[in-house]
């Protein structure tokens, strides 16, 4: 399967470019040398950077233009999939020069919407958006949940409690940290008169709650005068806390009543890919602020990768000095090259960038605060480029000053290593070599300076994922001392070396008094059955606190069923579910949003309606559009369903090059995971009749969408949080002569304009269908939150209106 590319390259400067140019650039999709324009050559460099060259070498007269075709792997059907990150290698020998992403011409004709023929998908417009919409329609705000995620219990009279920012706070020296966090939340309210100040006590103590309430249960008492925040522990004061904020206007008031509640899941996490774009410290705090106020507890902080090593380690400089940098290095000193679109210019590259000892230690006591425990990733044998090239480096340093022994004491490759792969982002050197004794030091390396780390913070360390996804197929074959291994052991199978390695990785942590975690893969083995080869459960030997965390099981992968296959083997399983989890994914299948879409397209309520326990009760369709069932399911056991420990969100970072991305493509999605995390079982999959189940999920999507719209979103808007999350363009289309709009989440604001200009905040709010005037040049309608944002605008043409 390929698609045509076409470049024009302009120089739009008045200088002459010296000859023997050349122009670099990301792409995802691999280009196919052989199909490039005549009197053109193009270079696959490594990872997903190419290099094109003019075959002739002459100079670049200003104004003229190259235009090159090209067909490359797969298919482009959104701006995600296009080649970015254009920078000038000039022939002078001059440093090289960053040009930018490209103008990326529209999406005009059906067919460069859909990947192939048999993509079912449709492709996402105004019209298909209306028609979803109208499943969901506005709700009384009294229908409408207060707290988010739905709590166990919860009773309101019309009677309201007033507090103000000199409210009284009454608690012990345990509930410090969660008293601080009440006065920060209380100092956004006015000032209240002397003498009329609502106490709120904050206290730990029994908790009433069908079954065991675990740590984290709380109940919230509100009376006239008083709040009473009551949890099993600091953690679960901290919950009612949260709760309470939601239930707090703007002018203090909250209503009387009492909440009972309590987490389904113990594990409620979100994974953020710091790796293949930095994320400085006040983004990830931000995020940890967005998982608190939604009780998530676990953060999954995945700081290595390919594309960069982001946390120091004193001992190993060159992790951070050559792995945190990224780009095209001036001053002579290695880097990693760049990779999704990060540019030539190191400094001004969203692909640089590491957390000092001090920014660690920082992020650590903020999520501490919270009650949220950061798992620290460290992603090896593959997906570990940046540690790979660090440490050669740092070997061929000290080789060059005669100290051989130092050079070999941390070197992560075999410099006879000529295995023959390509990873999944199309690296060729990935892969670190486990025959090595030294992998094994450089680990418990990492590893002591990390438990120190969170020493020197004052915050226990529990977990360590080692990552373990990925190994492309023909690593290590070419290895010399991997054979050597293999044949030292007995091992026939390069996969009995992986096992090896997965095994010397959990001895390293336990040593350290630490549970193991890893991908899916670090659990899984090859193995012949019926005369074909399976990946079947590994034996269980990490422990009641090890965890695996299950991704590729999305629908017609033929891993379906590994999640549970897991916990009936006897693992504890951390769903984290590509095909409703996965928040890298592109919202909708619309040229315009970004994100990736391999594992299909991931909306608000994928999330919603994921079924942690029973994923064959909304099975929905695989990634091309097609109703798919497993011909083998295996069901979750008794006992395999006490193995799941919670979910998981995951948020890579390949599209997430800032802040404002990063926000975008987590929210509302996460907010989703909070609700199926902690909420109660919905019960769907005691409803046999499938007619019936329908309806009642579509009941409760609607109450939440209207939750979101209503409540939650407006929630966010306010300072100091104000959260950059996606606003869904709206739904729109001709009807009898009428522009007819909705929302996805009813409650927020539609905005329009009929004179042609983008719409704003001020613009007429739409209310009812709009009849336009003859002569009316566009209607344009967007959506809109409370602090004035607006989503993509949708154009509506009058002159479609005679052809509807």
């Amino acid at each position: 399967m390929t698609f045509t590319a076409r470049l024009a390259l302009r120089n739009v400067s008045d200088q002459v470019i010296a000859a023997g140019w050349a122009v670099c650039f990301n792409t995802c999709r691999k280009s196919i040398a052989s199909t490039v324009s005549s009197g053109y050559t193009m270079e696959h460099v490594n990872g997903d950077l190419f290099k094109l060259i003019v075959n002739d070498g002459g100079e670049w007269l200003p104004g003229e233009v190259h235009e090159i075709s090209y067909d490359a792997q797969f298919w482009a059907i959104s701006e995600t999939d296009a080649p970015l990150g254009f920078y000038l290698v000039p022939g002078d020998g001059g440093p090289p020069t960053d040009l930018g992403d490209p103008v990326i011409i529209p999406f005009a004709r059906a067919e460069q919407r859909h990947r192939h023929q048999y993509d079912r998908v449709p492709a996402s417009d105004a019209a298909l958006r209306f028609r979803q919409n109208e499943h969901s329609h506005l709700l009384p705000l009294d229908a409408v949940g207060r707290i988010t995620p739905r709590p166990l219990s919860a009773r309101f009279s019309a009677d309201a409690c007033y507090l103000t920012r000199d409210a009284e706070i009454v608690h012990v020296s345990a509930l410090n940290d969660e008293a601080r966090l009440l006065r920060a939340m209380l100092d956004q309210l006015p000032t209240g008169p002397t003498g009329e100040d609502t106490r709120i006590v904050l206290e730990v103590g029994h908790v009433g709650t069908d079954g065991p309430p675990g740590d984290e249960a709380y109940m919230l008492t509100i009376e006239r005068d008083m709040v009473v925040v009551r949890g099993t522990s600091p953690h679960g004061v901290f919950n009612g806390i949260q709760s309470l904020s939601q239930l707090l206007s703007n002018g203090g008031s909250v209503p009387v009543g009492r909440v009972t509640d309590a987490p389904r899941f113990k594990y409620r996490g979100m994974m953020l890919d710091v790796a293949r774009h930095f994320a400085g410290k006040e983004t990830v705090m931000r995020l940890l602020d967005c998982m608190a106020r939604f009780k998530l507890n676990r953060f999954h902080f995945h700081l290595t990768d390919d594309e960069g090593w982001r946390l120091q380690i004193a001992a190993l400089p060159e992790l951070t000095d050559i792995g945190a940098r990224r780009g095209v290095p001036a001053d002579g000193q290695p880097s990693l090259p760049p990779s999704f679109g990060s540019g030539a210019d190191i400094d001004a590259s969203a692909g640089t960038g590491y957390y000092s000892a001090d920014d660690f230690i920082e992020i650590l006591h903020y999520a501490h605060a919270r009650h949220i425990e950061v798992i620290p990733e460290f992603n090896m044998p593959g997906h570990a480029r940046a540690a790979v090239v660090a440490m050669r480096a740092r070997h061929d340093r000290l080789r060059a000053n005669g100290d051989i022994e130092g050079a070999n004491e941390y070197l992560l490759s075999d410099p006879d290593d000529e295995s023959v792969y390509e990873s999944v982002q199309l690296w060729h050197d990935n892969v670190i070599c486990i025959a090595l004794p030294s992998v094994d030091r450089f680990i418990d390396a990492v590893v002591t300076e990390v438990c120190a780390l969170y020493r020197k913070a004052g915050v226990p360390i529990r977990t360590v994922h080692t990552g373990g996804d990925e190994v492309p197929a023909g690593a290590w074959l070419g290895s010399p001392l991997c054979h050597a291994r293999m044949k030292e052991q007995g091992w026939t199978e390069v996969s009995q070396l992986h096992a090896d390695f997965v095994q010397r990785c959990r001895a390293i942590l336990a040593r350290h008094g630490l549970a193991f975690a890893g991908w899916e893969e670090t659990a899984l083995i090859h193995a012949c059955v019926g005369g074909r080869q399976q990946l079947l459960p590994a034996p269980e030997v990490g422990g009641p606190e090890s965890r695996v965390y299950v991704w590729n099981n999305a629908w017609g992968s033929g891993t379906e069923d590994c999640a549970y296959r897991l916990a009936n083997a006897g693992y504890n399983v951390v769903l984290s579910n590509a095909a409703s989890l996965y928040f890298d994914m592109a919202y909708a299948k619309d040229h315009g949003e970004p994100g990736y879409y391999w594992a299909g397209f991931v909306e608000t309520r994928q999330a919603f309606t994921f079924c942690p326990l029973d994923t064959t009760l909304t099975p929905g369709s695989n990634a091309m559009g097609h109703a798919v069932s497993p011909p083998v399911f295996e069901p979750l056991d008794e006992i395999g369903a006490t193995r799941i420990a919670g979910i998981q969100g995951q948020l890579w970072g390949e599209n997430s090059l800032s802040r404002s991305r990063i926000e975008y493509l987590a929210a509302p999605r996460m907010i989703s995971l909070a609700e199926r995390a902690w909420a109660a079982d919905p019960g769907w999959h005691l409803i046999a009749d499938a007619g019936e189940r329908t309806a009642c999920i579509e009941r409760d999507w609607n109450e939440f969408a209207n939750r979101l719209g209503q409540r939650v979103l407006p929630h966010l808007d306010k300072e100091p949080l104000a959260y950059g999350y996606r606003l869904p363009p709206p739904g729109a289309m001709w009807k009898d002569g009428a522009v007819h709009a909705n929302v996805a989440l009813p409650g927020l604001a539609l905005h329009y304009t009929t004179d042609g200009t983008e719409p704003f905040a001020g613009s007429e709010r739409y209310r009812v269908p709009l009849t336009v005037a003859p002569g009316t040049a566009a209607v344009r309608i967007a959506t809109f939150d409370t602090r004035g944002r607006k989503s993509r605008t949708v154009t509506l043409d009058p002159e479609d209106a005679r052809h509807e």
